[in-house]
């Protein structure tokens, strides 16, 4: 198995309250509606700690397919940060896994008023795959590709849910 790894990165302004983006953003059952690829997210709660296994729809690459499944563990810091990194369960291996955060802040209120909110994504995953290392500049850019049209879909899906605009 080799390990492949993609970054993707976006920072916008959306025209909604904070709060509704947070609620959003935080809703395991609504997310996989707003996400191309994501098909569920089970989550759960051990020893204070919140996780989320997340459930892909089957993929592939260079003619290898993959279902990916990983586990999550989400930090949230009220209305603010919501940070993930890869925490499979002891004893099992997964083969995909994400690290990341988003984060929100206030932005300024456009000149009618409506409220605006500054959204940070970060996004690093990395998956196994009985590929040759050689095969790391297609396979890399075909992870990039999938990533950020996923992150452009889910984006234009989150606006329509906050019936909300980039500004």
């Amino acid at each position: 198995m080799t390990r492949f790894s993609a970054t993707t990165r976006s920072d916008a302004v959306v025209t909604a309250d904070r709060t509704e983006v947070w609620r959003a953003l935080t809703d395991p059952a609504l997310l996989p509606r707003l996400t191309p690829l994501l098909n569920r997210i089970e989550a759960s709660s051990e020893g204070g700690d919140t996780f989320w296994r997340w459930h892909l729809v089957r993929l592939a690459v260079l003619g290898v397919g993959i279902k990916p499944v990983f586990t999550e563990r989400m930090t949230f810091t009220e209305g603010k940060r919501i940070e993930f990194t890869h925490a499979p369960p002891e004893g099992v291996t997964e083969w995909a896994g994400a690290e990341g955060y988003y984060a929100l802040d206030d932005a300024e209120a456009a000149g009618d008023g409506t409220p605006a909110t500054r959204l940070e994504i970060a996004l690093t995953l990395d998956v196994d795959l009985p590929l040759s290392r050689l095969a790391a500049p297609v396979v890399t850019r075909t992870m990039r590709t999938t990533m950020d049209r996923t992150g452009d879909r889910f984006a234009a899906n989150l606006l329509r849910h906050l019936d909300a605009r980039e500004r």
